[in-house]
Parts: C-alpha cells; structure tokens; sequence
C-alpha cells in the first residue's frame, strides 16, 4: 500500500476515533483533520478549502433558513396541531412525526420533508415537555427510508438511474424503486416507533442565556377584528381555541375602555382583550384568532421597513423613569418611538389595559421599535436589556409565503429543472426578500458549527479516492465477492455502500460504488439492477454518522447530537436494513 493511502486511511481513523471520544467538539475535529490531511500532502493546497463550495454546505445553510422561515409563518404547527393536541404519548407522536416526513420525501426531496416538519417536532417536544432528540434522528431516518421510494427522493436513486441507463439504455423510473423502498420504510418506520428507546433522551441543544431566563407569564393587549373568529364567543371559548395556554384577563370595549364582565359577555368586533400567556402562544393565539396587536398601527412599525423592526425584553430599573408611571402617561411611543407590547410582573396578575398600568421597578417587558434606535432608547429609558431570546411577538406572519415559496424550490428539483442546492439557495433568498425571515434571524439559523464541520471535512474525505484508496477497497470488494453466492454478492454490494457513505457522502458513494457493482455484475455473468439498487439503498441509509447525508446533519444542532449517538439508533436499523433489504431486492430484481 503506498505511504499517501496508507495517511489517508490513518487520518479518517484518528479522526473517527476523536468523534467517538467526544472530548473536543465536531467542527474542530473536522479541522484538525483538514489540517493534518494538508500537512501530510493528501489534500493539496490549493484544494484545502474546496469543500466549502461544495453543493452539501449550501443545501445545509439553505435548508436551515427555510425551514427558519417556515416555523416562524406558523403553517405547519397549525395544521398538525389538532393532531398532536390529541396525542400526548410521546411515542404516538414520533409516529406521527416519523410516518409524515417518510411518505412526505418520497414525493420530494428528503431534505425539503424535514426541513419543513423540524418546526413541527421542536413545537410537540415543548408542549411534551420533552427533549427534541426523542424526535429528531427519527426523523433525520424515516426521511431517508422515505427517499428511497421513489427516483425523486434522494439523489443516489437518480445517480443509479444514470448508470442503469449508460449500461442497459433503460434508466430506473419513477416508481421503480417503490416495491423495494415502501418495504423498508414501512420496516423502518415500525422500528422507530419502538426503537427510540435506545437513543440518548437528555440531548438538547445548547441552551440560550435568554433560554435560561424563562420569562413565560406575560400580559399585552390586542384588538378584536371584524372578521375574527371570537366574535360571539366568551372567555372560556377563548381559552379552549388557544388549548389553555393564554388566558384573557380582562375585556375593555368602546371609546371608553370600560372593563367587561369576563365571565358572562360575549367577545365583539373593537374590543381589546389583554391577556395573559407564554410568548410563543401569545402570538400563536394573535395571528390565529384574528387579532391585531396593539401598537401594530403606529408609526414604529408603519414607517419603518418589516426587517428592521425588532423587539427587546428589558427589566425596569429602579432608576428608570417608567418606575410609576405608564405607557400612556410618559408618551412612549410620540416620545421616545417605540412601543410597550408586554409586561411580565412576578406574582401578581393584571386586569387593567396595559398602556395605563402603572410599572414598576423590576418589571420585565417587550418593547418594540428601530433595531437601531432600541439600545439607546433603553439606556435614555433607564432600562437593562436581558439577554438575547428569540421573541416573535410584534412580528408580521407571512402566512403560505413560505410554504409556497418551499413548495416551488422541492417542485423544481422533482421535475429536474434546477439543482437542489440552487433550488434551496433561491428559497431561502426568497424567503429573506419577501420578509418570511428578517435578515438577522437568517443568520441567527445557520448552525455555523455544523457548515465548517462539512467544509473541512468535504476534501478529507476525498483524500481517499484520490490517492487510490476506493480502488483499493473496489478490488478488494471483486476479489471477495466472487467467491460468494449472488444473494451473498448483493448484501456485499449494499454493505459496502453503507460503509462507504460516511466518508464520501450519499452521492460521492453512488458515483464510486455504482461503476463497481455493475462491473462486477457483468464479469460473474448477472443482471446489473440487483446490485445497483443495492447500491442506491446502502448509500440512501446512512444511519451511522452525521456528516454522509444532509438530513443527519441538518438535525444535528437542534437535537443537540454527539457524533457517537447516531450508532445507538442507527447501527440495528443498518442491521434491519440489510436483513430486509437483500431478500426484497432478490424477489423484486432477480439476477
């Protein structure tokens, strides 16, 4: 074995090894490994940073904002949320989960049916009072069983195609793939169902200072409109349509805001219902029932541009000038420019409206306004700013925006006519354009950490087809499998595929793998589609990693994964896969 292979295979060694050892975070083993492969002439110079052109990066960053864009337009919660309110098992939701992005990416792209349905897990696991890993890597797997039904599901499945074309001039078609891929999803998905067990259920990701803080109880105000769906209904109509998670503390009607009896009157058209509720809920609660959040109409939001408007959480000082005083008392809005859109106060409940309580020092609220002219206003204000939290209240929901704009990037790259990693570059553009996602949140999305692991990584893993390495492996993988039955032979091939697909990723796999299979199909005297779908499963279930599919990775950051916990559910799964796999191939594709 010469000395560049042989550096080759000891770099992808060490540095498997210090993923498992889990002592130094991913992204710095990747760059460690990046810089001994350049040092020890596998990777050349000029070749060093290659990987972070690479279409896997874009695809990863792209799918994270739009999928950003996509919980913030509240589409999906609201259409799996009569559902899942009725689901409170935690495994009866991974199988709605699960089985919704399964049939979901065998209709389109499997990195586009999870980057839409993450919203929708990371919402039950809050309401489940449950981590989000119990439901991610389920998921990151059945959308991968799900690709491979069909040929649009995952690229491996076109790339085989190709070959199958080039050798025979008959590529796979659409469905080809269903008999083969509907018995592993179904498979699988049984499996996740009762296998979620063996993963690690503490997993978070990195929690926030602002996550730290935990300010849920919050009191602001918005106003009934004509055509909300409250109109005619009482307070405790109101609390089971928002599913007891904002309550309605007080009913002020007409010019007057005289206070309404809240347990007796009806909701009409004008009035301003303060409430009282977690922040996410209050604002799911304004955009779904048809309500306009006071302040919306004033000149802070109407003249200044949608992205660069923002709101803040600040706690009241004993020296501010809001200490006794109100909202609409100190002029804060004619005076200083930005509005008073929530107040949370430490054991005690309001039933006054909001712009004439008295505040008080200690007093927690959200104020709205210029990005730009928030911090000194809170400094003028006499305001200390918490640390930074993701608040949506204040913000505009573009509704279908961003489930049209998806919906058009995954139609394109069904139909072929643009790459995946432009189709989603373009969406999250887009989505960013339209105001789905404000710039800054766009960016606050990407997990950084996760774009230099696949950079750096991109040309280590290359290293080993370039310095003759997969030759090495293909000769090897000919020389054994000649001796073997053809279902033996098969089950290789597939193997092979899965092994491979960590290191090269799905697609590099199919490009080095595929030509082998074939080959050898053709030298022992069989049909070449047993193997090359073989081929197509092995590198469409990597289940071991989260570098060889996007899909792994995209869930990586949000489930907060260690690079050892992909095996724990995934190593069975590859084992269910095989066992299932080779006789199904067998019966569908004879040799």
């Amino acid at each position: 074995m010469p000395l560049p292979q042989i550096l080759a295979f000891a770099i992808l060694a060490a540095m498997m090894g210090l993923f498992l050892w889990g002592r130094l975070r991913y992204d710095l083993v990747a760059i460690l490994a990046l810089l001994a492969s350049v040092v020890a002439g596998t990777v050349p110079v000029k070749d060093a940073f290659s990987g972070f052109s690479d279409d896997i990066v874009i695809i990863v960053a792209s799918a994270l904002v739009v999928s950003a864009a996509v919980e913030r337009s509240g589409i999906v919660e609201l259409l799996l949320g009569k559902l899942s309110s009725r689901v409170k098992r935690i495994r009866w939701q991974l199988m709605i989960l699960v089985t919704s992005v399964t049939f979901l990416s065998a209709l389109v792209k499997n990195i586009g049916a999870l980057a839409m349905l993450i919203p929708a897990a990371l919402k039950m696991a809050k309401k489940s009072d449950a981590s989000p890993s119990v439901f991610l890597m389920p998921m990151a797997f059945g959308s991968l069983l799900g690709g491979l039904i069909t040929l649009v599901g995952t690229s491996p499945n076109i790339i085989v195609s190709r070959v199958r074309e080039d050798i025979t001039g008959e590529p796979f078609g659409m469905f080809d793939y269903a008999p083969v891929g509907l018995g592993l999803a179904i498979t699988g998905i049984v499996f996740l169902r009762f296998g979620y067990r063996l993963m690690p259920r503490d997993r978070r990701a990195a929690p926030t200072m602002g996550e730290a803080l935990d300010i849920t109880d919050y009191m602001t105000e918005a106003e009934v409109r004509e055509d909300s769906p409250l109109v005619g209904l009482d307070a405790a109509a109101f609390r089971e349509r928002t599913e007891d998670s904002v309550e309605i503390s007080a009913i002020l009607r007409g010019t007057t805001q005289a206070k309404i009896a809240i347990d007796t009157a009806q909701i009409e058209a004008g009035d301003l219902l303060v409430m009282k509720g977690d922040p996410d809920a209050l604002e799911a609660a304004i955009a779904r029932q048809g309500l306009t959040l006071a302040g919306q109409d004033r000149a802070a939001v109407t003249q200044t541009r949608s992205g660069d408007i923002g709101v803040i959480e600040a706690v009241i000082s004993g020296e501010s000038l809001l200490v006794g005083r109100s909202a609409q008392r100190l002029r804060l809005h004619s005076r200083y420019g930005v509005n008073l859109l929530a107040l949370s106060r430490a054991g005690e409940r309001r039933i006054e409206g909001l712009s004439e309580t008295r505040l008080l020092a200690g007093d927690v609220i959200v104020l709205q306004g210029p990005l730009d002219l928030l911090p000194v206003q809170l400094r003028e204000l006499g305001c200390l700013p918490l640390a930074e939290r993701t608040m949506r209240l204040g913000s505009v929901r573009h509704g279908l925006t961003p489930v049209a704009i998806l919906g058009g990037a995954m139609a394109l790259t069904a139909m072929g006519l643009v790459p995946v990693a432009m189709a989603f570059f373009g969406a999250a553009a887009l989505m960013m354009l339209t105001g789905a996602l404000p710039l800054r949140d766009a960016y606050d999305h990407v997990e950084w950490p996760i774009l230099i692991m696949l950079g750096a990584l991109i040309p280590v893993s290359e290293a080993l087809q370039t310095t003759g390495g997969t030759d090495l492996i293909a000769g090897w993988l000919s020389s054994t499998a000649v001796v073997l039955p053809p279902w033996g032979a098969v089950a290789l091939i597939l193997v092979a595929a899965m092994a491979v697909t960590p290191f090269l990723n799905n697609a590099a796999t199919v490009l080095v793998m595929a030509p082998i299979a074939a080959t050898f199909a053709s030298d022992i005297g069989l049909r070449p589609e047993a193997f090359l779908m073989a081929v197509a499963v092995g590198a469409g279930c990597d289940f071991l990693s989260p570098i060889g599919h996007q899909c792994n990775t995209l869930v990586m950051g949000p489930g907060g994964y260690r690079f050892g916990d992909y095996a724990r559910l995934g190593a069975p799964l590859s084992l269910l896969v095989i066992i299932v796999g080779v006789p199904l191939i067998m019966l569908v594709w004879p040799v």
